[in-house]
Formats: structure tokens, C-alpha cells, sequence
């Protein structure tokens, strides 16, 4: 099974780089084939059309 690629986007990142490692780690003890990676809210045009589920921080309504 291919993985699916779950993108996380933020502002600051702090919590975001927290929720990532949580996630990475059920994924890991599911054994459930995703990559999750995090990204600046800058970054969204470009590396969001490549993933398969986006998450936006909610400090990015703010912006």
C-alpha cells in the first residue's frame, strides 16, 4: 500500500512540530502507512497540491 502524505501548516510552529511527533508515533504503533511532515504556512502553494490531507494551525485564520 502506498503511504499517504499528511501535510501540517503553520505560523509558528511550536505546537505544531509537538502534534507531528504525536501523530508520527500512532501512526508508527498502527502500523497505518503515512508520511507527516510540517511546514511554514509559506510553503502551503507550493508543497500542499502534494499531499493527500492538509491541516491548517489555527493562527493561519488570523493571517
Amino acid at each position: 500500500m502506498e503511504k499517504k502524505h499528511i501535510y501540517l501548516f503553520c505560523s509558528a510552529g511550536m505546537s505544531t512540530s509537538l502534534l507531528v511527533s504525536k501523530m508520527r508515533a500512532q501512526a508508527e504503533k498502527y502500523e497505518v502507512p503515512v508520511i507527516i511532515e510540517a511546514y511554514p504556512e509559506t510553503l502551503a502553494g507550493e508543497k500542499g497540491p502534494e499531499a493527500d490531507v492538509v491541516l491548517l494551525g489555527p493562527q493561519i485564520a488570523y493571517m
